[in-house]
């Protein structure tokens, strides 16, 4: 084919089917090795398929798809037996009623109801994993909420200043106090509307020497402090 022939071909090629053109589902070929399907089975599909859309054959010998594959008609034969124990393909009769002439076809539906149940497969294995990464979103976020600077900024109801940052960084690093006994010691300067950095450290230092080293300790001193009506 000459430089004008091909110019030919391509413009009409734009035009679709008519020119020659065969419409593949690509899911077929993202998809058939899960179907099982080895390379020369899915090539047999892709021609039944090009043969019904280009040559409107629905039931090409084996003699014209052994010219197209290039491979025996025993070898085809194999991967059409495959194709129809798997519900792959059938083969209906059909009759034409106008010439009486009874005539067979291969039916490609079994292969597209198994690459929907692929496409639908696929589908709940992204909104799984899309679920999975608003739950794992879901778990950070309370974590961001117990982070003692965000947790103090909003009792406070103020962005902290560097120094009480630097306050909150000696009660971890130098104090040895858990995050956990810190925020205890907010919420129970917040119950006695002292919210004040300096209440808060003296809650932590006299805890410590009282050997308050966890939450259930400081409840239990708490409610201790508070039957003996201390202030």
């Amino acid at each position: 084919m000459d430089s004008t022939g091909w110019k030919t071909w391509a413009e009409g090629a734009s035009s679709g089917l008519g020119a020659g053109m065969a419409v593949v589902p690509y899911v077929l070929l993202q998809h058939y090795r899960k179907l099982k399907l080895s390379d020369q089975e899915t090539l047999l599909l892709i021609h039944l398929i090009s043969f019904k859309q280009v040559e409107q054959k629905d039931f090409p010998t084996l003699e014209e798809l052994q010219e197209v594959m290039g491979t025996s008609a025993q070898s085809i034969a194999q991967s059409l037996q495959k194709l129809l124990k798997e519900g792959l393909i059938s083969i209906d009769e059909e009759l034409d009623e106008l010439r009486g002439i009874q005539y067979e076809r291969y039916n490609l539906s079994g292969l597209y109801i198994k690459l929907g149940q692929c496409l639908a497969a696929l589908e709940k294995n992204i909104s799984s994993q899309r679920s999975s990464r608003l739950k794992q979103q879901e778990n950070l976020e309370p974590e961001e909420g117990h982070n003692l600077f965000v947790v103090f900024e909003k009792e406070f109801g103020r962005p902290l200043s560097p120094m009480e940052c630097e306050t909150i960084s000696g009660w971890i690093d130098q104090d040895r106090y858990p995050e956990e006994l810190i925020r205890m010691a907010l919420k129970e300067a917040v119950f006695a509307g002292k919210v004040h950095f300096r209440y808060i450290d003296r809650i932590l230092l006299e805890w410590s020497r009282n050997r308050v080293k966890t939450v259930n300790d400081a409840k239990a001193y708490t409610q201790k402090f508070r039957s003996s009506g201390r202030s």
